[in-house]
């Protein structure tokens, strides 16, 4: 069993380190997000905004049993770029996962998850949402004929479940490798996830300051922080048409 956790994909995400709190002086970043392209992905993977956060994980190979279990901690963030963006999921202590990076296929639908197995070896998965705004991933490895599953899951606004499992060649169905539970760190997300700021950069709970020419807007995670210190005025004016556009959806319901 030790084998094949240590030979499962993985995740990891890198913090962005952050150059001064108020961009007003500098002169605009050539790196800044501003492409259509770029755009697409990130709504796509919006839906997923309340991952961003730290999160205590409890991994149990079987469950209800401690036998092989370990604990962990994990943090997801946004990587924002000019012509892409992404969803880095860093984690310590884990048995399963290294590091990886979430995005989205524009042209076939599908979100896809390069991941850096504990093993070392890269591994590319692809997958769709399911019911109940389940995150299903899958990848084949063409060397050993073995497929791989990794479903993520929120189970409600503290409380996230990701399950990997895998079918051998030869196998018909998928058997599990281990389940984490993770609990977020730090308090209730859902008493303030509504009511509390907002994003500037992707709409999802703003947790951290930055200042712009005397204003201070928030952002969920270090990722969209530096993605406003690359490009304030297009992420402002992009807000602004995010909100245009949420309003008008909320007229026509």
């Amino acid at each position: 069993m030790k084998g094949e956790l240590f030979g499962v994909f993985g995740l990891v995400a890198l913090s962005v380190l952050v150059r001064g709190d108020d961009p007003s002086s500098s002169k605009d970043n050539p790196t800044g997000p501003s492409s259509g392209s770029r755009r697409s992905v990130q709504r796509a993977l919006e839906p997923y905004n309340d991952w961003v956060d730290t999160w205590r994980g409890v991994g149990q190979p079987k469950r209800g049993s401690s036998k092989g279990a370990w604990t962990e901690e994990a943090d997801w963030a946004w990587k924002i770029g000019r012509d892409s963006a992404g969803l880095q999921f860093e984690v310590k202590d884990s048995k399963l996962f290294q590091s990886g990076l979430l995005s989205y296929d524009p042209e076939h639908k599908k979100f896809r998850f390069t991941a850096k197995q504990a093993d070392g070896k890269s591994r590319d998965y692809v997958g769709d949402r399911a019911e109940q705004n389940k995150l299903v991933l899958v990848s084949a490895d063409k060397e050993s004929d073995d497929e791989q599953r990794l479903t993520i899951q929120m189970l409600h606004a503290d409380r996230m479940l990701l399950l990997a499992e895998s079918k051998p060649a030869g196998q018909s169905s998928f058997s599990r490798l281990a389940e984490i539970g993770y609990t977020r760190k730090g308090g209730s997300f859902a008493s303030g996830a509504d009511s509390g700021p907002k994003c500037i950069v992707t709409g999802g709970r703003g947790t951290i300051t930055v200042a712009y020419k005397g204003k201070t807007y928030y952002v969920c995670c270090t990722g969209c922080r530096q993605a406003f210190l690359d490009d304030p005025e297009g992420t402002i004016a992009e807000a602004a048409e995010r909100a245009k556009k949420e309003e008008a959806e909320r007229k026509k319901k």
